[in-house]
């Protein structure tokens, strides 16, 4: 199973621009049956209230869909990309999951909130699911749902060939990958984390995009900068 993720960071305030940049990166990466953005890919991350985030939400089918679904159809493949999706009354910090012929499969939504999603997010209600691509299969997972015991149990009992995870994790100083590892200790399948990078505000996101499965590293970003990374996973079924 190929798979490749996409560091980004997103210029604050110029979705369009955000867009641009976003197909640009994608058409780098080399033919894959999944690609893998950042959380809140378009948008980044820390906004000033509920009332700035209404102003930037979209439906499932908004622009950011239209562009995932266009390079999707195009690439035959895969597309999972975070967004903040606007459901009514609710905001959610979402996961679009593209389909290879451009129609949307699902939208998964974050479940365990961080700090920052509290003031504006609804916890999601989606509950977890298993894409089956022609090479393997996949579910998704937003940042800190790694850090949710309900999830990481579920990756395990279901067992899929990947986690898409895309993440704006915060650098603390500490190890991302040993990290992201033990979290997912006896998960045989490959984690494939797209972040972003570089400050915004007062928090400083890690970079380090990376592929990991079964304690080995098999594609990683460095700590700055846009970058596309690939690699293939092992789709066979033996334990860690």
């Amino acid at each position: 199973m190929r798979v490749a993720a996409v560091q980004y960071k997103a210029p604050k305030g110029d979705k369009s621009a955000a867009l641009r940049e976003i197909e640009s990166l994608v058409r780098l990466a080399p033919p894959t049956d999944l690609v893998v953005l950042p959380e809140l890919a378009a948008t980044g991350y820390l906004f000033d209230d509920r009332a700035h985030v209404t102003t930037i939400a979209e439906n499932p089918d908004g622009e950011l869909f239209q562009l995932l679904s266009k390079l999707a159809a195009e690439r035959r493949c895969w597309m999972v990309c975070g967004f903040v999706e606007r459901a009514a009354d609710r905001l959610f910090n979402s996961a679009l999951v593209v389909q290879p012929d451009g129609t949307l499969a699902f939208t998964y939504r974050k479940t365990l909130l961080f700090d920052a999603d509290v003031p504006w997010a609804s916890p999601g209600d989606s509950g977890y699911r298993v894409f089956t691509t022609d090479a393997g299969t996949f579910t998704v997972g937003i940042c800190m749902d790694l850090n949710d015991d309900q999830f990481t149990d579920w990756c395990r009992e279901s067992n899929p060939h990947a986690i898409a995870f895309p993440t704006n994790w915060i650098e603390e100083g500490e190890p991302t990958w040993p990290y992201w590892a033990w979290r997912l200790e006896g998960y045989p399948g490959a984690l494939v984390a797209a972040n972003t990078w570089g400050p915004e505000r007062e928090v400083t996101f890690s970079g380090k995009s990376a592929v990991l499965q079964r304690l080995v590293i098999r594609a990683a970003a460095p700590a700055e900068g846009n970058r596309v990374i690939a690699a293939k996973v092992l789709t066979d079924r033996v334990s860690i």
